[in-house]
């Protein structure tokens, strides 16, 4: 992005080996920033992934294995992340993960909990404890979310619940944390071409898209939404606080492609 310089910055991206996580995370290392991933299981290379900044002219990038809903996992992180270094200036809250639900009979509290743990809370929780552990908060945090708590997507509704609540809190934090200069926005995504897209939505969806009239590039690819993953944590947009913005092309607007692909998934089940 022409004009973002983010030398000298440091940036934790939870989620960061893959999808909009590793766009992102590529991104602002691109313009400079030295980038911190966290990871769990089933994770790519990890040197593939560390060569694909390489090859761009970005940082190397720092890898942590650490599960967002794990209290000691946190805990280690950010001893580890301290010895790395003095503060962080940017952190992107990116890791999803919830069950489907097909039916009634799949609300459990348990998984419901699970969610939340995964989706929701690391926004709050990784905020203030790297307060705690660099004595300051970062001057941009950020939440990835998706259009889900204003749609209905048939086994959506533990995903679409914790990020609405992502939102709800990070309004919140937007007011908590205005007089310690923090910037704290959502960015809400819409359809994107990303592995977890495919599991939840199944591998279907694009063709089904574009053979009904949608355009290829009316589809958000990972590296358009680290695109603005940048621009929110570039400094030019710190007049954007406390807000959730929507990055989709207007396509739920003119478009109703996923309600009748899942119509038509429903009705091949049976």
């Amino acid at each position: 992005m022409v004009g973002v310089d983010l030398r000298g910055k440091t940036a934790l991206v939870t989620g960061g080996t893959r999808g909009i996580g590793l766009a992102s995370a590529r991104a602002l290392a691109e313009a400079g920033a030295q980038v911190f991933l966290t990871y769990k299981w089933g994770s790519p290379d990890l040197d593939a992934v560390a060569e694909s900044f390489t090859r761009s002219g970005a940082p190397r990038p720092e890898f942590f294995q650490a599960d967002v809903s794990v209290e000691n996992d946190t805990e280690r992180l950010m001893e580890e992340l301290s010895g790395k270094a003095k503060k962080i200036d940017i952190f992107i809250s990116n890791v999803s993960f919830a069950l489907r639900t097909m039916s009634l009979d799949d609300y459990k509290k348990r998984s419901l909990f699970k969610t939340l743990e995964y989706s929701t809370w690391p926004l709050v929780d990784y905020t203030r404890r790297i307060k705690a552990q660099f004595g300051s908060y970062p001057r941009h945090i950020l939440g990835i979310s998706s259009d889900g708590p204003d749609h209905y997507y048939t086994g959506y509704d533990f995903v679409a619940a914790s990020k609405a609540l992502l939102e709800f809190f990070s309004r919140y934090l937007a007011a908590h944390l205005f007089a310690e200069g923090s910037r704290v926005n959502v960015l809400r995504f819409g359809t994107v071409n990303t592995e977890s897209f495919r599991a939840v939505f199944g591998e279907g969806f694009f063709s089904f898209a574009e053979k009904n009239g949608v355009p290829r590039d009316a589809v958000l690819t990972p590296e358009q939404c680290g695109k603005a993953v940048l621009a929110m944590c570039s400094g030019l947009l710190d007049a954007i606080n406390g807000q959730i913005i929507s990055v989709d092309y207007g396509l739920p607007f003119k478009d109703n492609s996923m309600m009748r692909y899942l119509s038509q998934e429903r009705e091949r089940s049976g």
